[in-house]
């Protein structure tokens, strides 16, 4: 194999590691729990940070925010030995942690589809531990071997609008890490200062993602089975361990960050439908030896969880095949008992196309689901919400989607609002029943809407 073609297949594997070195120095907080500042440049781990507000438009730090949940994360090192997070009881309000290795394998979730809402506490350990489990983490589901010393938790938490925010932060501050030893002693959770060694922000040219992934290499081995694999990128300057690549392996991997960052951005990640949706390409723990899918999920989702926890439906175009846009008028009707099948919540969020954004509109909203108060149950079958009784006469649900606000009450009651150029939908389905993702259960088309004025 030439050193290009080495290069490209390089970068493909290992791109998930530089993401995940960018988003841990990003993200970690520069304050711990008692708002102490870490010596620059450290910033803090084995912490929890919380996302107090709900997302609105203009306050997103991240493309296609969530307008449902609020955010608890944290990044563990686990190279110490063993952690402890403490969940609290959350009476029933759906809530998960997601754990992302190094690799961006989401392959452990806490919540309410595996290991529910009550208060628990979990032992995480590292990888290769061999301890006896104590006491309470003997129990089915109390112990997560994690196959990388370095994790990513990114926590969501259902809140029910602005008023459920109080009840919500209580919950967020009943999240807890520390070490097993501090935990048995009952010691309160203390973070630890660490040196990111990223600039986020950094260009990716040849010798700066050499570091990046050689760094993220030397502290999170790969799995047995790709070792020897990753053992050939050492041809283009690629290893735990390693120095700055010489000139022609940085030309080559150069070549290579320029052809191969720009596909996996552009590569579909599902299947487009008839209907103007795009499904998704369904994710489960662990992606194998499927690099490419996991380096296209790294670049443009990094953080999505499991598909049996939550699928992102995204939509583009209507069912003509034309992109949407605010200068049309748009529904989507649900028939009778065909909303989306989900366990624990479903929703729709609009975004502007250009930055993929919340878009700031009258009404404030901007999304509609299972929970949005006020929503009114098609009349007469046909949707249009004339009373007219000219549709199938058994009701359903229909979004209308428009930049102006239908005349008609009904209709405007479940109004999402639209900018005036183009955007897209998408409809975030938490723990979905199996046809939702086998394909047995179809999203309906986005149609014109010309009966609402």
């Amino acid at each position: 194999m030439d050193l290009s073609t080495l290069a490209e297949e390089a970068v493909i594997h290992t791109c998930p590691l530089y993401e995940m070195r960018r988003m841990r120095a990003a993200t970690s907080p520069r304050r711990n729990a008692a708002g102490e500042a870490a010596p620059a440049p450290q910033r803090w781990c084995n912490q929890f940070v919380h996302a107090r507000q709900l997302l609105r438009a203009g306050t997103s730090r991240v493309v296609t925010p969530n307008n449902d949940t609020l955010y608890t994360n944290a990044w563990l090192d686990l190279g110490a030995g063993p952690l402890v997070i403490d969940v609290p009881d959350t009476a029933g309000r759906y809530y998960v942690l997601g754990l992302l290795d190094f690799f961006t394998n989401p392959f452990a979730h806490l919540g309410q589809r595996l290991t529910g809402t009550a208060a628990r506490s979990f032992l995480v350990t590292p990888p290769g531990w061999q301890g006896a489990l104590p006491p309470p983490f003997d129990a089915p589901g109390a112990h997560i071997a994690a196959p990388t010393p370095w994790l990513w938790v990114i926590g969501r938490i259902l809140v029910d609008g602005e008023h459920d925010l109080p009840a919500v932060h209580a919950l967020q501050d009943g999240f807890a890490v520390r070490p097993l030893a501090d935990w048995q002693a009952g010691t309160p959770s203390q973070a630890r200062a660490f040196d990111p060694d990223c600039d986020p922000q950094a260009p990716p040219n040849a010798e700066h993602y050499a570091t990046q992934v050689n760094a993220a290499l030397r502290d999170n081995p790969p799995p047995a089975g790709h070792a020897a694999r990753v053992a050939r990128f050492a041809a283009v300057g690629l290893g735990a361990g390693l120095g700055t690549p010489d000139a022609e392996q940085q030309a080559a991997l150069q070549r290579a960050l320029d052809s191969v960052l720009p596909r996996l951005r552009a590569a579909s990640t599902g299947r487009r439908l008839d209907s103007g949706w795009e499904l998704p390409a369904l994710v489960e723990g662990s992606f194998g030896d499927d690099f490419q899918a996991r380096a296209e999920i790294a670049l443009k989702y990094i953080g999505m969880l499991e598909s049996r926890e939550a699928i992102y439906p995204l939509a583009w175009h209507d069912a003509q095949g034309q992109p949407l846009h605010g200068s049309r008028r748009y529904r989507l009707r649900f028939a009778p008992g065909a909303l989306p099948p989900v366990q624990a919540f479903w929703s729709l969020t609009l975004y502007g196309a250009h930055d993929c954004m919340l878009v700031d509109n009258p009404i404030d909203r901007h999304a509609i689901g299972d929970r949005t108060p006020g929503l009114r149950p098609d009349a007469d079958g046909d949707g249009n919400g004339d009373g007219d009784g000219d549709g199938d006469g058994d009701g359903g649900l229909t979004i209308h989607i428009s930049h102006a606000p239908p005349a008609s009450e009904d209709p405007r009651a479940n109004w999402l609002p639209a900018p005036r150029e183009g955007f897209y939908l998408c409809l975030r389905a938490y723990m979905p029943q199996p046809e939702l993702l086998d394909g047995r259960y179809a999203l309906p088309p986005i149609e014109p809407d010309p009966e609402t004025p």
